[in-house]
């Protein structure tokens, strides 16, 4: 009997659930439409037949819920891409600003962790490294669920604060940098050609706040892709062989990802077009004061309610980022 590949796999098993799932919710999506078309028109016949303006406010709710719909639906049209349909794992840097900077990137981790629950994805930690007084240093979750990458994909870039540091004694205005890498996972329908002669694997004791098996044994894993340099690792699952799993996940995904940007970077250098993202150049502001405002700089989109961003409030600026890719693919066609 042959092996078992891929497809007979648990992962394989929740992937077609999951797009089962996607291709449910969208021709749900397209009923829902239909139903309030046809709703609208009977509506608009019975107020013609009786000249009955008291229908008015009823068509008008029933209109802006069918815009409304039509939206929804629009965005999932935006998820073409290869990969948009993925799982994502997404993974985040603070910068230089010690503890300011550590802080900004632990709200980051709760933004992105609530908007993706919004969304109906699970989100699962696969590592942290804890900041030395408050905060995070580097965080990498993985988010579940059909299109997560489409949708997550927005967030890439170099995300900046700006606010008076609740750490400095002064009460003077910071400005804090955090990195955020996003990435598809990639199953093994996707050749990958990892050589683990050439992947150093260290195992280490897991930092944190303790319990059973958190620093009494050594199951935190390291993995170093030494033609690449990628350094990946998974500290937050309960086994040395959970972790090496959990690590190679990632690393896949890293090595992907790095030969995507080579192969998109060449054909942007033949293009004369291309221009790197680099530290300094933020994808989008978060301005707590002198005054609030959360500005996309790709895209332009802007709102000051700062709150609602920090508590997971990120549709405007994933929509806003899908439809001008959608712009820029039309003009280059």
């Amino acid at each position: 009997m042959a092996a078992p590949g891929f497809w007979d796999t648990p992962e394989a098993a929740q992937k077609v659930a999951q797009e089962v799932d996607g291709l449910r919710d969208e021709t749900e999506g397209f009923r829902k439409l239909e139903q309030k078309a046809e709703d609208l028109a009977t509506l608009w016949e019975m107020a013609s037949e009786e000249q009955d303006d008291s229908y008015v406010k009823e068509m008008e709710e029933t209109l802006n819920a069918a815009q409304t719909q039509l939206a929804h639906l629009e965005i999932g049209m935006l998820l073409c891409d290869e990969y948009d349909k993925n799982n994502a794992i997404l993974t985040l840097h603070a910068g230089a600003g010690g503890t300011e900077a550590q802080d900004w990137t632990s709200m980051l981790l709760r933004m992105f962790t609530r908007f993706s629950e919004r969304e109906g994805y699970k989100v699962e930690l696969m590592d942290i490294l804890p900041g030395e007084e408050a905060g995070v240093k580097s965080a990498t979750i993985e988010i579940s669920g059909h299109n997560a990458y489409g949708i997550l994909k927005s967030e890439k870039g170099v995300h900046r604060l700006v606010r008076i540091s609740p750490f400095d004694a002064n009460a003077r205005r910071h400005t804090s940098f955090s990195a955020v890498d996003v990435m598809p996972e990639i199953d093994e329908t996707v050749h990958v050609d990892i050589n683990m002669n050439e992947v150093r694997v260290d195992v280490y004791r897991a930092s944190g706040a303790g319990g059973q098996h958190v620093n009494k044994t050594s199951s935190a894993v390291r993995m170093t892709h030494l033609p690449t340099g990628i350094v990946v690792q998974c500290q937050n699952e309960r086994s040395q062989l959970q972790n090496k799993e959990m690590c190679l996940k990632l690393l896949r995904a890293k090595l992907f990802d790095y030969e995507k940007n080579k192969q998109d970077k060449m054909m942007s250098d033949i293009a004369g077009d291309y221009q790197a993202i680099e530290w300094g150049s933020q994808i989008r502001s978060y301005v707590f004061q002198p005054y609030t405002m959360v500005k996309d700089h790709r895209t332009g989109a802007e709102t000051g309610n700062v709150q609602a961003v920090m508590d997971g409030d990120l549709k405007m600026f994933s929509e806003a980022y899908l439809r001008s890719l959608r712009q820029q693919k039309v003009k280059e066609n």
